[in-house]
């Protein structure tokens, strides 16, 4: 993860600027400014942790745009604390050795992306662990928050789980929409393979039977099958695979951590789940903030 990526400053800066941390009344009223403090990030739950790099490109970002800021600050990690790692409730995440007033200033951005970007990591560590010891890699989807996509698929690979597109003009992927308005899934695939350029796999949503032989008999080269059961997923499977077809099988749609392994079972090799993203549910992590010298 390129943390000084001009795509990931941009998202960070904006996130100190919309809390107008370089404006925090409450802490310059309140805390003196020579005060040196020491900020510990604590996991309060189990969970995959991700998103440390942010810690240090904040503070960096944040003297830069507080004038005032001398431009001193320490982030200290355990050598065996890194971005997919599995902590315990009550472990130590990370210490920031700084101006308390430049902690107190960056305390809830910290915690905010971290606890998203962690959150997301437990959750595909959840749903990889479901489906070991079959052939199938879990991928991630394009339902990411918006501005916050490079930072979501990120979090999905720190909790072991794999990217799909990262955005569309990254593959050609038929969706029903393209379908319904190109004119049919025939039409629709040999326009594809007209106008795609080299190295470009097409892939087609199929949502029946009916529509997988149809696209197989287009020559799409991979194939999503969107919101079928795991039962007729497994059909879909044995027709590809009957006739010797080795093309990537993905499984889409209405994909929970409940049945995920069924799906996984049904043979096919990649299974999207856009909850990982989408539904988000935040880890709990603090911040405990005490005077230090140094």
């Amino acid at each position: 993860m390129d943390w000084k990526s001009r795509r990931v400053e941009a998202t960070l800066e904006q996130a100190l600027v919309e809390d107008r941390a370089t404006n925090d009344v409450t802490t310059a009223i309140t805390i003196e400014p020579g005060l040196r403090a020491s900020g510990t990030v604590v996991a309060r739950q189990d969970c995959v942790i991700s998103g440390l790099g942010c810690i240090p490109r904040f503070l960096e970002i944040f003297i830069r745009l507080d004038k005032k800021n001398t431009g001193r600050f320490e982030v200290i990690n355990h050598p065996e604390m890194f971005d997919g790692v599995r902590v315990k409730k009550g472990q130590a995440v990370a210490v920031i050795r700084s101006n308390a007033r430049t902690i107190l200033a960056c305390e809830r951005v910290i915690l905010n992306l971290m606890q998203r970007m962690s959150g997301i990591s437990t959750a595909t560590r959840q749903y990889v662990d479901a489906v070991a010891g079959t052939k199938a890699k879990v991928l991630d989807t394009r339902k990411t928050a918006p501005g916050l996509r490079v930072l979501d698929k990120y979090a999905v690979r720190c909790g072991g789980g794999e990217s799909h597109r990262f955005d569309l003009s990254d593959g050609i992927l038929v969706k029903s929409n393209h379908i319904a308005l190109g004119g049919g899934i025939p039409k629709v695939i040999a326009r594809a393979f007209a106008g795609r350029t080299p190295g470009q796999t097409i892939t087609c949503e199929v949502r029946t039977l009916t529509e997988l032989e149809q696209a197989l008999t287009a020559g799409a080269e991979s194939l999503l099958l969107d919101n079928m059961s795991p039962a007729e997923t497994k059909k879909a499977v044995g027709i590809v695979r009957g006739r010797g077809l080795t093309i990537p099988l993905e499984a889409s749609g209405g994909i929970t951590l409940e049945n995920i392994r069924k799906y996984a079972l049904a043979g096919v090799d990649h299974i999207s789940v856009g909850a990982l993203t989408q539904s988000t549910v935040a880890v709990d992590l603090s911040m405990r903030v005490t005077t230090d010298i140094f």
